[in-house]
């Protein structure tokens, strides 16, 4: 089967399609089994922006044609940028005096890879879009974006048993699994994406449980994880991991990029960040504060969510509502 990512755009509005095609390609027909979808139902808050599910896929390819080339020539070109090594992955941990910060950049670069980031897999082992393990007691929590599992509103377009979760994938053609691939046991979405409440677009993350190896090993203590943050500030410099779709990225490696972010001025609680190469694909990506390196991943603020273009990008603050979705993951 062919994958066709997609990837939220806000042309005039904010266009909703997933990264992975709950809609497009594929019909819904999962039944949620061991999904929860939260305890929180919308607010009655009005919607800044209207969203237009349908338009979503046409629009960003037109505005992508003429960035294509020279973004592609970046992500490529194996020029410097934050670098750390899949071959030993840790917990996260403080940051120490000789971890420096990347800097900050305004392209995306070809990144070695932080183990505990990889892709979700599905029952035909086609990969779409990112994901990231979270530290949690039972270490067997992942986060990613929740249209990446449906629509708002919509059916869920996966039951977990069809998904796996591959930490530190890359390779060309189906790629490579130097960690495994881990069974997802239970999807976690917030009522206000599954009922597509005024508020919906300030929750599009997803949190995954996940079953453990072959060797009853939690991905956690394998691959290690990032620390969450509920209440962070908007404005905070981030390092965004991620793996574009084989269009843009034909050997399946991870990118990354360090940049600044800040509140989107018309979603409250969503932040933007300007960054080149996040195409279809990097739905999902965790958004680091204080990432220094892949022993010191910093802490998880956000999961990256839409943008109209590859080099704007957005994501849902996590908050007070995320953090009951996520206990709920980890308890699983």
């Amino acid at each position: 089967m062919t994958v066709t990512d997609h990837r939220p755009g806000r042309s005039g509005g904010r266009p909703r399609g997933a990264d992975r095609p709950p809609c497009s390609t594929r019909t819904g027909t999962g039944t949620g089994t061991g999904t929860d979808a939260g305890t929180d139902a919308g607010t009655d808050a009005p919607r800044t922006r209207t969203r237009t599910d349908s338009g979503s896929r046409a629009g960003r390819a037109t505005r992508r044609t003429a960035l294509a080339v020279a973004v592609l020539a970046v992500v490529l070109s194996g020029c410097g940028g934050p670098s750390s090594s899949a071959a030993a992955p840790v917990a996260a941990g403080p940051p120490s005096a000789q971890a420096q910060a990347p800097a900050p950049r305004s392209s995306a670069t070809p990144f070695a890879g932080v183990s505990s980031v990889g892709v979700l897999i599905d029952a035909d082992g086609d990969r779409f879009c990112t994901a990231s393990v979270v530290d949690s007691p039972k270490g067997n929590v992942i986060a990613t974006a929740a249209h990446c599992l449906q629509d708002p509103g919509g059916d869920p377009a996966y039951k977990p048993g069809e998904l796996e979760f591959a930490p530190g994938f890359t390779g060309k053609g189906k790629g490579t699994y130097p960690y495994g691939r881990f069974k997802v046991r239970a999807l976690r979405l917030d009522r206000r994406w599954t009922d597509d409440a005024d508020d919906a677009d300030a929750a599009d993350y997803a949190f995954l449980t996940l079953d453990p190896d072959a060797k009853g090993r939690p991905v956690q203590k394998v691959v290690g994880a990032a620390t969450p943050d509920w209440s962070s500030k908007p404005e905070r410099r981030v390092t965004v991991v991620g793996y574009p779709n084989p269009e843009h990225n034909p050997g399946n490696s991870p990118i990354a990029c360090t940049t600044e972010t800040r509140e989107d001025e018309d979603l409250p609680m969503t932040l933007v960040m300007e960054c080149a190469g996040f195409w279809e694909g990097t739905s999902g990506s965790p958004w680091l504060a204080d990432y220094r390196d892949a022993k010191h991943q910093g802490r998880l603020i956000a999961v990256l969510s839409g943008g109209d273009t590859d080099s704007e990008s957005t994501a849902a603050l996590f908050d007070g509502r995320a953090r009951a979705l996520y206990e709920k993951a980890a308890g699983g």
